[in-house]
């Protein structure tokens, strides 16, 4: 097997690949665990001492849990593996406050104040609540690791792939409208010919518009090669959602193996 990336963002929330000799089934299972098996940390519960705002005490809740907060997979453990059972410790709870009355004005995630400077909202400026005049929030909140598999708060990234394309020219007789129904993305124009822009080759997926707009004139085929995407949605960077899900793959695999030895 071989890896090359084609794309890494300098905040490491953006990362494409193409992996050679590899199979479908194999990619899509490593999606699948980076989707839904990649544990991050999500606000779970929340106590409540004061809240005279325009939202009941569960809406906030909710927007609570919705909020990304950048994670320590090391400092950390899922409740369920940690040597507390799930009672609750420092090894598997977090917990936050938030004591706001300076109303009125729009309450921000960069208001939680964390025990653990590790973990915090990814975004700051996302919206909790408007307070208005004499309206004020109190409440601590407390966040454990988890999977999307539970719970779609907790995801940690969106992870897709596909084939990578190889493009034919013919004697295309409209390049001008080619380029103008594929939006610039993929095609331009050099010596007045159609040619493809290498760049931005793996980054549309055009088959089918292009072929009926050219006419048959330019074709899309798939090679066996895939190309891989992570988008992390700040918890994780990319790198790190790719370690851990090779990690819980591997994991799986051992379990598997040692449940077949026990078969007589």
């Amino acid at each position: 097997m071989e890896i090359r990336v084609l794309s890494n963002t300098k905040d490491e929330e953006k990362l494409s690949f193409i992996i050679k000799d590899t199979t479908p089934a194999f990619v899509n299972t490593l999606r699948r665990i980076m989707v839904e098996e990649v544990p991050t940390m999500a606000i779970e519960d929340v106590e409540f001492r004061k809240n005279n705002s325009i939202m009941y005490d569960e809406m906030i809740a909710h927007r609570l849990g919705l909020i990304p907060l950048t994670t320590d997979l090391k400092s950390y453990n899922l409740p369920e593996n940690c040597k507390c059972k799930g009672e609750g410790c420092a090894r598997c709870q977090l917990k936050l406050t938030l004591k706001a009355s300076k109303g009125p004005d729009m309450i921000y995630a960069s208001e939680l104040k964390s025990k653990d400077s590790a973990v915090k909202p990814v975004y700051p400026k996302m919206p909790i609540v408007k307070l208005l005049k004499g309206q004020s929030l109190e409440l601590e909140a407390t966040a454990v690791l988890g999977k999307a598999k539970e719970h779609a708060k907790w995801s940690s990234c969106l992870a897709y792939y596909k084939h990578k394309p190889i493009i034919e020219i013919g004697n295309v007789k409209n390049p001008e409208e080619v380029v103008e129904k594929t939006h610039g993305n993929v095609f331009e124009i050099k010596n007045g010919k159609l040619e493809v822009i290498k760049d931005n080759l793996f980054k549309y997926d055009l088959a089918g518009i292009v072929e009926e707009v050219s006419k048959g004139e330019v074709k899309v085929k798939y090679d066996n090669d895939i190309i891989f995407y992570v988008e992390s949605w700040g918890q994780l960077s990319c790198k790190e959602i790719l370690n851990h899900a090779l990690k819980i793959f591997d994991e799986t695999f051992d379990e598997f193996n040692e449940e077949v030895k026990k078969l007589k």
